[in-house]
């Protein structure tokens, strides 16, 4: 593989930017459905009682949830709760109807803590000249993704976000790694992906033919690095990282 210089660097989201942890997601959706639920009483929508009304969205959500780990496509879980509220006689604007995904998603947004650092981190990659991008498999519709984003001061450091819910595919088809390659303006060769998981993000990210970081988190936690990989503790690790890569270092970082 040619050692072209890094122009870009693409992240992962749940656990590698936002880092979530193990979460009950049960209760965070409870949350959601309470709080979404109150939205559409005051908006004066006929949304019914709060128990059938949490377990008809749940219900949906898990089959839909289901039927897109067998067919490795994502779905947008705004339009699935939108076409459960249309039938049940439920009209809001635009604007309503993403303040109502909003409301299902931050109770989960809320468990989510990024490093104290982050913002120095990204600002000295920009500061050398690397572009930024996300490549996230999710169902959370852009909108929610990019208000949590702008809450934490952090959407304007990336200029390409892809989500896998607007794709016939999703990571670890490197199809979704080339599309964010050409978006962003960079060669895979001269790409770094960063991200938590071996198997959709590391494994892919090198056949596509870029340089591959493996974040530290739950999800690979006692496993080794992969031949070929870079390993980092904490993100504010890849500015040096980024260096060895340039400089041509021999042998992955962790390795």
């Amino acid at each position: 593989m040619a050692n072209d210089e890094i122009k870009a660097v693409l992240f992962d989201l749940g656990d590698t930017i936002l880092n979530f942890g193990r979460v009950e997601t049960t209760r965070a959706f409870l949350q959601g459905a309470k709080d979404s639920h109150a939205f559409l009483k005051e908006h004066k929508q006929p949304v019914g009682n709060l128990p059938w009304y949490f377990l008809r969205n749940l219900v949906r959500l898990r089959i839909k949830h289901m039927v897109s780990n067998i067919t490795h496509r994502d779905f947008d879980s705004l339009e699935v709760l939108r076409k459960i509220g249309t039938r049940q006689g439920i009209e809001l604007s635009v604007e309503q109807w993403e303040q109502f995904a909003w409301l299902w998603y931050e109770p989960l947004g809320r468990r989510a803590v990024i490093e104290e650092d982050l913002h120095k981190t990204l600002a000295e990659l920009q500061r050398r000249g690397l572009k930024l991008g996300i490549v996230s498999n999710t169902f959370v519709n852009r909108a929610s993704l990019e208000r949590h984003l702008r809450q934490l001061d952090l959407l304007d450091f990336f200029a390409v976000q892809l989500y896998s819910y607007e794709h016939r595919f999703r990571k670890p088809d490197t199809e979704m790694f080339r599309i964010a390659a050409e978006r962003i303006g960079a060669t895979p060769e001269s790409t770094v992906f960063v991200g938590d998981r071996i198997d959709k993000d590391v494994l892919p990210a090198l056949e596509s033919g870029m340089k591959a970081v493996l974040k530290d988190a739950y999800t690979n936690a006692g496993k080794a690095t992969p031949p070929g990989a870079w390993r980092i503790a904490r993100l504010s690790e890849l500015p040096g990282v980024i260096e060895r890569i340039n400089a041509g270092a021999a042998e992955p970082a962790g390795t």
